[in-house]
């Protein structure tokens, strides 16, 4: 959990955009300048590519815009211009260990509730909304968002857990509130004709779409509301195509052969059906709630007090962002002009080495700086079995375009982000998967006899 849309009417599958030559500059300290580790920037039309589809004067005053925006930000602070892309050849960070990098637009602060919930201002127009799933985890907090701006929510699931969930920290009567104003559609969505006459019955006005995998599971709710004002949809950020040449654009390349083809083809079904539609690529997502093994791997183990066993260098470059922030994002494009038949990356404001990661973990929920111990996995057979969360290779995206045409920028850096996430989940004994160290164990075996 590749590539992008730039225009209103082409599908984002294989969309890449024209790239003037790199230039390569010199790191500056706040990228903590590894030795060897290049920057390459785009041309300025390339650097801004969700500029592009719309009328000339449109681009040219947004141009003008980013423009003064960025000499503002580059007057307080000394940044690279364009947006910078790292050129992460494995050959070039390898003598790199520092925690983390700084993505090109810092997080501004906003306000979060003391239960845990973004304070937010509501939205102008009452809205009858359907999320797709929406019981387990970026739901639970979406759905909070939009019942608080005051719309009509629906949840439609299958009915297998309960409608909704109580957020760890919150009060059973705020509980209670919520829990009043949200309806339920039971149903499985895989039976087409149900959703069709369930949903055409209902007459929706927008749909968030969490859990769709498939295009054609997507088909029929488009089918069944013909008149709907947007689809919102969460992609990944697993669909972009394996690069040297980072962060990710949304107009990257794509992989047709990624895990997540199915949402490049949902992407793309959207686009063809003229809906007005927006999707949302995440990279890595952690938070309270998370099913996931992300940051609870990591708590696992240092809650343990074991050695944290991580592949090759410990130097891969990867990026996280918090589930609140990704629900804030979700609620941002929420009837926004410049969100019409766009996709946007959403994640952290900073990107992490793996090592720096487990050590990120470790001072969030106050545990001792860990022993991180380097392996080869090629030397290992673990069967079905994972014995790392995390892809093992750089990957991370640029949430430029979402903090430019949104406004938007993630609430948590992410040690606090870690923090908030352990304090309300972890640290309270909520455990989503029970430990297992079975591949540990077998790492560190071979560890301690190659040691010998």
């Amino acid at each position: 959990m590749r590539g992008g849309h730039g225009g209103g009417a082409e599908s984002p599958v294989n969309v890449t955009p024209a790239i003037s030559p790199p230039r390569t500059l010199q790191l500056p300290p706040q990228l903590l300048n590894p030795p060897h580790f290049t920057v390459a920037t785009h041309s300025r039309e390339a650097g801004k590519p969700w500029l592009e589809g719309g009328p000339r004067e449109e681009q040219r005053v947004a141009a003008a815009a980013a423009e003064a925006v960025m000499a503002s930000l580059v007057a307080v602070q000394p940044r690279l211009q364009p947006s910078p892309r790292f050129s992460l050849f494995p050959s070039s960070v390898s003598d790199f260990h520092g925690a983390s990098l700084s993505c090109p637009v810092q997080a501004k602060r906003k306000t979060w509730g003391s239960r845990g919930t973004l304070q937010v201002t509501a939205s102008s127009s009452t809205k009858k909304i359907l999320i797709m799933g929406g019981t387990r985890f970026i739901g639970v907090f979406l759905s909070r968002l939009l019942v608080k701006d005051g719309h009509q929510v629906t949840l439609f699931t299958r009915g297998k857990s309960p409608v909704t969930k109580q957020l760890p920290g919150e009060s059973d009567q705020d509980y209670a509130d919520f829990s009043s104003k949200v309806l339920h559609l039971k149903g499985d969505r895989q039976d087409f004709e149900f959703v069709k006459k369930s949903l055409a019955a209902e007459g929706f006005d927008v749909v968030y779409d969490i859990n769709g995998r498939e295009a054609v599971e997507v088909e029929p709710i488009l089918d069944a509301l013909p008149n709907l004002e947007q689809f919102i949809y969460c992609s990944s950020a697993g669909v972009y195509l394996k690069s040297d040449l980072l962060p990710h654009f949304e107009t990257d390349a794509v992989d047709p052969k990624s895990r997540h083809k199915g949402k490049l083809e949902t992407e793309s079904l959207l686009d063809s059906k003229g809906v007005n539609w927006t999707s949302i690529r995440p990279v890595y997502i952690y938070g309270p709630l998370n099913y996931n093994p992300v940051e609870e791997w990591f708590f696992h183990r240092l809650k343990a007090g074991r050695p944290i066993p991580i592949p090759n260098s410990g130097v891969q470059i990867t990026q996280l962002g918090h589930v609140k922030d990704l629900a804030n994002a979700f609620v941002k494009v929420l009837g926004h002009p410049k969100a019409s038949k766009q996709v946007f990356n959403i994640s952290g404001s900073k990107y992490v080495s793996f090592d720096g990661l487990a050590k990120a973990c470790a001072k969030a929920a106050g545990f001792p700086e860990p022993e991180i111990v380097h392996y080869n996995p090629k030397e290992f057979d673990f069967g079905k079995k994972k014995a790392f969360p995390f892809r093992d290779q750089h990957f991370f995206a640029s949430i430029e375009k979402a903090t430019w045409e949104l406004g938007w920028t993630p609430e948590f850096d992410l040690v606090e982000g870690l923090a908030d996430s352990y304090n309300l989940d972890f640290g309270r004994g909520t455990y989503r998967k029970e430990a297992d160290f079975s591949t540990d164990d077998i790492i560190l075996d071979k560890s301690l006899v190659l040691q010998k």
